[in-house]
């Protein structure tokens, strides 16, 4: 199980995003993202009011923020987009990359996360590399509970994962 303890005071229907990195990123880099989105989210603010948010990083590949807007109403677009460019300065400083937003993510049998395009992804159902029970990761969540529910990853036949993979065929 995921730990989500950075989580802990923010509400299921926080805001989310999700980031991928294009590698594993080794604990000390983890460290250092999170270090400089938790300075930036001691200052952020939208419309004003500040927003209460938190940050971490899953299984070595996901930088996963949750937030919510300690005033009426929900995090602005210029809010979001302050995010967006702490985000994109923190992996610059520290040399990250992200996956293409339209890439599948699975998990291999050896436990590890890649990332490939929707074709390579059919490929590999094709010869059996990928089926129906292969673990696959949905980083479009949009809020905290849903990522509490473990919405984040499960087999590709229980998502909209299925339709790349084809229909089941009985042995």
């Amino acid at each position: 199980m995921a730990d989500l303890s950075a989580f802990s005071a923010l509400p299921d229907d926080a805001r989310l995003w999700i980031r991928v990195a294009d590698a594993p990123l080794p604990e000390a880099k983890q460290t250092a993202l999170l270090d400089r989105l938790s300075a930036f989210m001691d200052r952020w603010t939208s419309h004003q009011q500040a927003v209460e948010g938190a940050a971490t990083v899953l299984h070595d590949r996901f930088l996963v923020v949750a937030a919510v807007s300690t005033g009426a109403g929900d995090i602005s677009g210029c809010g979001i987009d302050d995010l967006t460019h702490a985000i994109e300065d923190a992996a610059s400083a520290l040399d990250l990359g992200w996956v293409p937003s339209l890439h599948v993510l699975y998990r291999e049998s050896d436990g590890g996360v890649v990332a490939v395009s929707r074709r390579v992804f059919q490929q590999r159902a094709e010869t059996g590399t990928v089926t129906p029970d292969t673990p696959v990761f949905d980083p479009s969540l949009t809020t905290l509970g849903a990522l509490r529910d473990g919405q984040l990853e499960c087999p590709a036949r229980a998502s909209w994962h299925a339709q790349l993979i084809g229909p089941a065929t009985d042995a």
